[in-house]
């Protein structure tokens, strides 16, 4: 086991149900991360999803989040990492839904700069993965992030901005909305033919410290019908180790404990 997947399982606690049963498949390092989070109308959002997902809902308003970060480590289980091929950068638009009592990530939109990320994801995983050309810079303690999607066919989507923390870590109390937003231990997708999966996720809890943004441009919510204004709530994370599962039928994907 990789010292990856042994920090990610270390500890189990706080998960809010066992691990699942079947053998993790990919371990990973999620680094220079920012959660910009915005609330949002719920109907336009609630349209997109398909049918056997819930959008869910916090005191009845939608988020939707915005989340760069950089990939490093990303190797199938046993397998070590390999320069140019197990680091990359990555940008996520989701938002929250809910399947047989279980909270998870929807996401709208996944850029990459790995081509062989993107078409896996896209094959394995049926998320909506698009070739990116991104671009990161550490001037201290802010990051510079510029994304511009490139894959051929797709719909636009961009970003360029500054980030960093203000201050120390401070994990999300459980039951406050920092948590809400961040502590979401799997994922959905959906096939071609509307079949929901799940795609369990394990990680510590969050190290979040409070953040700033300077966002110049962000394009990649302009295809769904709603706008981004005002601003976000913001969130940083310096690392964090991550186990991920093959997805499976969102009915049958059911989690026993063990896993390790």
């Amino acid at each position: 086991m990789s010292a990856t997947s042994r920090a990610a399982l270390a500890r189990t606690a706080h998960r809010p149900w066992p691990l699942p049963a079947r053998t993790w498949l990919l371990a990973m390092r999620w680094e220079q991360l920012l959660f910009a989070h915005w609330r949002v109308p719920a109907e336009p959002l609630r349209r997109l999803l398909p049918a056997g997902l819930e959008l869910d809902l916090r005191d009845g308003e939608a988020w939707l989040g915005v989340v760069p970060f950089v990939m490093r480590g990303v190797t199938p289980r046993g397998v070590p990492a390999l320069p140019g091929v197990s680091a990359f950068c990555e940008l996520n638009l989701r938002t929250y839904v809910v399947a047989a009592d279980r909270p998870g990530v929807w996401f709208f939109s996944l850029d990459a700069t790995s081509r062989l990320a993107v078409r896996a994801a896209r094959r394995a995983f049926h998320l909506p993965y698009f070739d990116a050309a991104i671009d990161v810079a550490r001037e201290g303690a802010t990051i510079r992030y510029r994304s511009e999607r490139i894959h051929r066919g797709a719909p636009a989507g961009s970003l360029v901005a500054r980030y960093g923390p203000t201050g120390p870590v401070a994990p999300a109390t459980p039951g406050s909305l920092d948590a809400w937003l961040t502590e979401r231990y799997c994922l959905y997708s959906a096939t071609p033919r509307g079949r929901v999966l799940r795609g369990e996720i394990q990680h510590a809890p969050w190290p979040l410290q409070p953040a700033e943004a300077e966002i110049e441009r962000c394009t990649l919510a302009d295809r769904l019908g709603v706008t981004l204004s005002g601003p976000p709530l913001l969130h940083y994370a310096g690392e964090l180790d991550v186990v991920a599962w093959p997805t499976a039928r969102a009915t049958d994907a059911g989690a026993r404990g063990g896993g390790a």
